[in-house]
């Protein structure tokens, strides 16, 4: 109407603790990027074959199947805080022990893969006590912009600058980039350890109860190892109750099948002797130009949500997902790949960021973290499968007839969200419900 000022939403200051609980992520992932190119090359260095390099890969990515409902466990029982500042003492006394091994000549593939491994499952417990500790010191209605700045801080460190200044510092010496990496962790703990957590409930248990108030089995539940079991897998229960906590798992895992296609085979696709040619110097720029998609995304959710709304954006996401994989299904040219890759790239982030507030803002603090680490199982569990399965796809018939098999399934996946969302209040869920004292 004549004469009215539009309203303006002030945004919620998001506190001295949350910016500690910021910088130890900046600084861990930023050695997670190092560690992550660095492992291979030492593998490398000493001698190990093309699939010893390739088990260093895996033994990285093999604690969530493995270890993810044991690392939700972990961080509802304990202090989020101390955890978050114990494992990341702990990344960085690995990455010096690795340091110190290849200065000594001691290195050996097997240590290597044991660090691996280690890594791995301090991943999880350092994911599962991040996301599980944002609600503790932001209030709902500031947490879809401290997501957006974790994403945004974590596609920085991890993806873009991570790897290159490893490379950089690797170019000295192997010992420089381990140990730069292992000074980060500890960097990591300390910051950790300005953290201040409160208490709040933002969220009921589903009718029916998924978990008493500690987590476990709740009134007249079993004990010794039965109770130990129930508390295990209580995240897990109270995500299949939740209906949208639950749908939302379930897209992601059927989106991460297409997009495992897509990171196993796409390189086959781009890379010479490949119908694209790049070289992979060229195949890194564009992966770098989707981390910078993802990057601007998650530095713009925030208006981006209030200008188009939650559900419009999430919507978007499913689009970019198609997008990805469709123009290599009908064998296009460079730009139409890179511009597929750049939308999902956004799409991606955007995604992480919204799902994530909505689980945050459904679940009950105290089973946050087994919450996380279930969701994680669900969704992360398909990539091996879906790789694989794309291999065995491309091998029999084509690297073309892998990726339409998974434009059609992004296709389906885009028609069901559609429906789920227009009749779903995503924008309710992301902004959470009224906050009160415990």
């Amino acid at each position: 109407m004549k004469g009215e000022s539009p309203m303006r939403v002030l945004p919620v200051s998001l506190g001295r603790s949350f910016n500690g609980l910021w910088f130890a992520t900046g600084a861990a992932n930023l050695g997670d990027g190092m560690a992550l190119f660095v492992l291979p090359l030492l593998a490398i260095a000493v001698d190990a074959s093309a699939g010893g390099v390739a088990a260093v890969t895996a033994a990285l990515t093999l604690a969530w199947p493995v270890f993810g409902l044991h690392a939700g466990w972990i961080v509802d029982r304990v202090d989020r805080r101390t955890l978050l500042s114990a494992v990341n003492a702990v990344r960085g006394l690995l990455l010096g022990g690795v340091t110190a091994a290849f200065v000594a000549d001691v290195l050996s593939l097997p240590l290597i893969l044991a660090v691996a491994v280690l890594l791995g499952v301090a991943e999880t417990l350092v994911d599962t006590a991040l996301t599980s500790t944002i609600p503790m010191v932001v209030v709902p209605a500031g947490r879809s912009r401290a997501n957006a700045r974790i994403e945004a801080t974590i596609n920085v460190t991890n993806q873009l600058a991570g790897p290159p200044l490893a490379g950089l510092l690797a170019g000295a010496t192997l010992a420089l980039a381990t140990g730069s990496s292992a000074a980060l962790y500890v960097l990591a703990a300390g910051a950790a350890l300005a953290v201040t957590l409160r208490r709040t409930r933002t969220a009921p248990a589903p009718a029916g109860g998924a978990a008493g108030a500690d987590g476990g089995a709740g009134p007249g539940g079993g004990a010794g190892t039965g109770r130990a079991k129930g508390e295990l897998v209580a995240g897990f229960r109270f995500l299949w109750a939740q209906p949208v906590v639950r749908t939302l798992t379930l897209f992601t895992a059927a989106m991460n099948v297409v997009w495992a296609v897509a990171t196993a085979l796409l390189v086959v696709y781009a890379v010479e002797p490949g119908p694209l040619g790049l070289t992979p110097a060229q195949y890194g720029l564009l992966l770098t130009a989707m981390a910078v998609g993802g990057l601007v995304a998650s530095v713009l959710v925030e208006p981006l949500r209030r200008w188009a709304g939650t559900t419009r954006l999430m919507i978007a996401d499913a689009v970019g997902t198609v997008l990805f994989v469709l123009p290599v299904a009908v064998g296009a040219g460079i730009w139409a790949v890179a511009a597929g890759a750049v939308v999902a790239g956004a799409g991606s982030s955007i995604w992480r960021i919204l799902a994530g507030t909505v689980r945050q803002n459904l679940s009950p603090p105290e089973l946050l973290g087994r919450i996380y680490s279930a969701s994680r199982m669900i969704s992360w569990g398909v990539i091996p499968a879906g790789a694989a399965l794309a291999g065995v796809v491309a091998e029999v018939w084509s690297l073309r007839t892998a990726f339409m098999a998974a434009s059609v399934l992004a296709v389906v996946v885009l028609v069901a969200f559609v429906r789920f969302a227009l009749r779903t209040d995503l924008e309710a869920a992301v902004r959470g419900p009224a906050e009160t004292p415990a």
